[in-house]
């Protein structure tokens, strides 16, 4: 099993889904938290670990403590979903006015990128089976994207997105290569850092990245950026689960390799999967995508249950088929945003919506520290 970490960004504010700016005090009273340039969402990090009953209590427990604490400030709570779901999108709250890459995020990118998500990583060590890697899993993102949607709200009302956050968000540069190498991927960063294209080695906000302790020269990780916000950590681990189990088949088959397994260029893959992202954006599981390896069309849901079949028996045999499992809920269910949507049509405003998603995450996590993480009491 490869090591996986998390991290997850989050809004707080009120039971009634208003979002509320608290990050300056969360960040200068617990440990694990730190601030995004706009003060009403907050990020925390968990540690690497393989076993996923640990990463299970790696998510839960900051969360019980963040909740813990900003009870203590006010009638205050998490708020699901990955955009500014009932109002605020007008204007930019700084949780740092004195941090430089702060202003020229709000003056170059506004609210835009003012929404909560899950960054999933996985421990890759060789430079080059990561790059190979990260060309399949930026072909196959869309697919976890359409997994993950939690954002079809913006500013109260419905934006014809099962993940808004994703159709706004600008992704920078705006167009990223398929690193061919991890020399590639160092001399393009260097060019990139040169012109001015990327502000430092982190504004490189594209859906799949190389990621590691002194980028881009020692990489040990790939990052995938492209999740909404996850409220519920079974499904997390699910989704983890499915990329965990298709890396291990890239890193044991290297073959599986979009720039020779193919019948598109490099360029035009390039131009695809930025295609795929927006269906997947728009429609999430009934997104009609295009397949990289042949250009066939396919459902998002039916290429997600290929995969699922595909590496079912790798996730077995090392272990954690029982947390991909749970994946087949999210595909006969749907995922968060179009429950909610469902909820809408049926009537609910989205403030109820919202409101209702308050409530049924915080039971939620109450259940799963009774039931399955002991150890956040001790």
């Amino acid at each position: 099993m490869l090591l996986k970490g998390f991290e997850i960004e989050m809004y707080t504010g009120t039971p009634s889904g208003d979002i509320v700016g608290l990050s300056d005090k969360i960040v200068a009273s617990l440990d694990g938290f730190v601030r995004e340039p706009d003060s009403r969402n907050v990020e925390y990090i968990t540690a690497p670990a393989r076993n996923y009953d640990q990463l299970l209590c790696a998510l839960l427990r900051p969360r019980l403590k963040l909740r813990n604490f900003i009870k203590e400030l006010g009638d205050y709570t998490l708020i699901p979903g990955s955009t500014l779901s009932l109002g605020g999108g007008d204007r930019f709250f700084r949780s740092d006015p004195t941090n430089p890459y702060h202003d020229y995020i709000e003056q170059t990118y506004g609210t835009k990128v003012v929404t909560a998500s899950i960054h999933i990583n996985i421990g890759i060590s060789n430079p080059e089976v990561l790059m190979r890697a990260c060309r399949v899993i930026r072909q196959e993102a869309p697919l976890f994207l359409a997994l993950s949607a939690s954002s079809p709200f913006l500013n109260g009302k419905t934006t014809g997105y099962h993940s808004t956050r994703w159709s706004v968000f600008p992704q920078t540069p705006s167009q990223v290569p398929l690193f061919e190498s991890h020399a590639h991927h160092i001399e393009w960063v260097e060019n990139q850092l040169m012109a001015g294209g990327m502000q430092n080695v982190r504004h490189l906000w594209v859906s799949v990245r190389p990621n590691g302790d002194r980028r881009p020269y020692d990489l040990n990780r790939l990052e995938l950026r492209i999740c909404d916000l996850i409220t519920d950590p079974i499904a997390l681990l699910a989704i983890t689960a499915l990329l965990e189990a298709r890396l291990i088949q890239v890193i044991k088959n290297p073959d599986l390799d979009p720039l020779t397994q193919s019948s598109f260029s490099p360029d035009e893959l390039v131009f695809l999967s930025y295609a795929n992202e927006s269906a997947a954006a728009t429609s999430s599981l009934d997104a009609q995508l295009t397949h990289w390896q042949d250009g066939s069309s396919i459902l998002a849901r039916d290429w997600i249950a290929e995969i699922y079949q595909d590496v079912w028996a790798i996730a077995k045999q090392h272990g954690f088929a029982c947390f991909l499992s749970p994946l087949q809920k999210i595909l006969r269910e749907g995922n968060e945003a179009q429950q909610w949507l469902q909820l809408h049509a049926l009537g609910l405003s989205e403030k109820h919506v919202i409101t209702q998603a308050i409530r049924t995450t915080i039971e939620r996590e109450m259940e799963l520290e009774d039931k399955l993480c002991s150890l956040l009491v001790a």
